[in-house]
């Protein structure tokens, strides 16, 4: 099968799995659909070649890219602490109590040995923690902080199972020279992610101020920086994973200063909203694709290990699955009431540590592509020329924890984010309303200094049309200083008025098809009318109840 339509298959294979669930009456997590529709593919032959550093290239860098472009920077202000236990402590006693359990469950294999197994399935994954916390009703400082350890730990947990597989093959390890390497790589790795993105953004801002700008090319720009800042960190020696996750805090921070066109802004926002689905769903579909030669491997592999069946294996993975929930339990549990105390400490508001919250953490460990594609550079020989025999138990264990972790966190999460208070505090209500007035204020101001200029000028036609956006501005703003009775009547107002605009956009919509299927228009006027409807519909279609359209 040539690769194009391998590509295509693996696309279509997303888009199915998207609309089954959707036509689903039951509640099917979509990543373990997509695995299994993985596993499906390769069973009747499409089978596809995982080769983890092209997988690396493809997949990671973008969406971490997102991710930390996406995340809220007051959130990881905040809440630096505890996403950095999580990332780096948590990691580490992860590695060191799960990885004495393995080797104590399975003394055929070295201790070395059982350390990279405890680090590459110790960092969770943001593919996989998006993909099963979205739509759940969870606490914003616990999703931030979640999507925040997600981000940072994969660069501690694959520097961890370097380090272990290295003692494996060499018999040599030193705390310190992995300390060292360690903090190098991080750091080097984000004062690289942010010079690129700010290089980039800086180069390109002088460009579109001196040749112009057009919608394309800003989104071009989007989508090359986080491949430029990974490749450029690899190269160095780096990591690849951080410059990726900074170049994208730091994209952020260079649009507050150079912003492009609102055409631009929505079109970079469909397109990544496009790659966010295609690239998510095909490395679950790929998950599911290795699925089927795990299990073909099985027998020989417990006749590798020693064990007495396929069963032993299995309870292998059902024991570390569940040790890993039992040490982040643990881990952040003790984090967040350190956390709190250090807060405390400084006179700083504290809330107590939830029970459901660290369960709903625990629970949320699941790991993902960072997983299988670090597992799937181990080395298939040693230093000496002796095949890695160990090889085929890490990838298995891996595998396992993936699926499982998956399934544990699909069916348990949803019952436990039912008793989460997620009602908007007041605090975050005035915050927002202060900002729509602080905006419509600075609109009726630049509105009013255009009037005394039209009447300067004696332009009736202008002075008229200002008048009348003028009287909907002032309209907007006093009714946001209504009481709480009057602002909701003044939504479902609103609410009607949007309805009837955008049945009326349909409206307008077909009529220019029907024009275009009888002839009467043009082709190139009938896609700028529409495009221009189309644009209307939403700016209605995303703004809030309580905004004058």
């Amino acid at each position: 099968m040539s690769a194009v339509t391998l590509v295509l298959l693996l696309l279509l294979a997303v888009a199915v799995s998207r609309i089954l669930v959707r036509l689903s009456p039951f509640k099917l997590p979509l990543p373990l659909l997509q695995i299994a529709m993985g596993a499906g593919l390769a069973f009747i032959g499409f089978d596809t070649r995982l080769d983890p550093h092209v997988f690396f290239l493809i997949f990671i860098p973008p969406l971490l890219f997102l991710d930390g472009w996406r995340i809220p920077k007051d959130a990881l202000r905040d809440n630096w602490r505890s996403i950095l236990t999580l990332a780096l402590g948590l990691v580490l006693f992860t590695v060191a109590g799960l990885g004495y359990l393995i080797h104590a469950m399975i003394p055929s294999l070295s201790l070395a040995m059982a350390f990279a197994v405890a680090a590459i399935i110790s960092p969770t994954d943001p593919v996989a923690v998006s993909a099963i916390t979205s739509g759940q009703p969870v606490p914003s400082r616990l999703l931030h902080i979640l999507e925040g350890e997600s981000l940072f730990n994969d660069a501690s947990g694959l520097v961890c199972f370097n380090f272990a597989v290295m003692a494996v093959i060499t018999g040599h390890f030193s705390i310190a020279s992995a300390s060292l390497s360690f903090l190098k790589m991080a750091a080097g790795g984000i004062v690289i992610g942010v010079a690129i993105a700010w290089g980039a953004s800086a180069v390109y801002g002088w460009l579109a101020r001196w040749v112009g700008e057009e919608p394309g090319t800003p989104v071009l720009v989007s989508i090359l920086i986080p491949f430029a800042a990974y490749l450029a960190a690899e190269e160095l020696g780096m990591s690849g994973i951080l410059a990726a996750v900074a170049a994208g805090i730091a994209v952020h921070y260079a649009n507050l200063v150079r912003y492009s066109s609102a055409v631009a802004r929505m079109r970079r926002s469909s397109i990544w909203e496009m790659l966010e689905v295609t690239l998510n769903g095909t490395i679950f579909v790929l998950l599911g694709q290795q699925l089927p030669g795990v299990i073909a491997s099985v027998p020989d592999l417990s006749n590798e290990m020693h064990a007495e069946g396929p069963l032993e294996l299995a309870v292998y993975v059902v024991v570390i699955t569940a040790a890993l929930a039992v040490l982040r339990f643990v881990w952040s549990w003790f984090s967040l009431q350190g956390t709190n105390l250090l807060s405390r400490l400084r006179g700083k508001p504290t809330e107590p540590v939830s029970t459901r919250a660290v369960i709903f953490a625990s629970l949320a460990g699941v790991k993902g592509a960072i997983t299988l594609a670090g597992v799937l550079t181990l080395p298939v020989l040693l230093a000496d020329g002796s095949n890695f025999l160990d090889r085929d138990f890490a990838i298995f264990v891996a595998m396992g924890v993936i699926i499982l972790s998956l399934a544990v966190a699909s069916a348990t999460l949803p019952i436990v984010a039912r008793g989460f208070d997620t009602s908007e505090s007041a605090g975050a209500a005035d915050h927002e309303k202060a900002a729509r007035q602080a905006a419509g204020e600075a609109g009726l101001h630049h509105l009013e200094t255009a009037l005394r200029q039209a009447l300067d000028e004696d332009s009736r036609g202008e002075v008229q049309a200002v008048n009348r956006v003028i009287e909907q501005y002032r309209g907007r703003l006093v009714s946001d200083d209504r009481p709480d009775h009057e602002a909701r009547s003044e939504a479902r107002v609103l609410n009607e008025e949007r309805r009837f605009k955008l049945s009326a956009l349909a409206a307008e919509r077909e009529e220019l098809y029907r024009l275009r299927r009888a002839g009467k228009i043009e082709d190139t006027l009938h896609r700028r009318l529409v495009h221009e409807i189309d644009l209307a519909e939403t700016a209605l279609s995303s703004v809030s109840t309580n905004r004058l359209m």
